[in-house]
């Protein structure tokens, strides 16, 4: 695609998919440390979940013997990211990065749920 095609190309939402071992925990957990709920689902036995909250959408799709890459693979803003850690320490969320005020501009921490997918949670400063 050309630069100049490019630059007329409207987008639509986009949405992070994560790779996960037991949906219904994996729901369950993104319900419970940020208020996630669940719009959409497919399947029999679910296989796929949307959950969706202000702007934000996250997908989860079953993966039998799914393995997390090792980086982040989602970032979310949130409008507290002390509250959000909280959450996740309060879920015995592993932390791999402290929450710290990063010099691009964000107060930001990394978690890794359950399947082992790295999350960055930042807050604009």
């Amino acid at each position: 695609m050309s630069e100049t095609s490019s630059s007329c190309l409207t987008l639509g939402r986009i949405a992070a998919t994560l790779g996960v071992s037991d949906i219904a925990r994996a729901s369950s957990l993104y319900r419970s440390v940020f208020g996630l709920e669940k719009v959409f689902e497919n399947g029999n036995p679910v296989g796929f979940v949307i959950l969706q909250k202000d702007d934000a959408e996250l997908h989860l799709t079953l993966q039998k013997n799914y393995k997390a890459p090792p980086f982040n693979q989602a970032h979310i803003m949130v409008s507290d990211a002390a509250v959000a850690l909280r959450a996740c320490e309060d879920n015995k969320l592993r932390i791999v990065k402290r929450l710290q005020n990063k010099d691009y501009g964000l107060r930001a921490f990394v978690f890794e749920d359950p399947d082992g997918n790295r999350i960055d949670v930042g807050q604009a400063i």
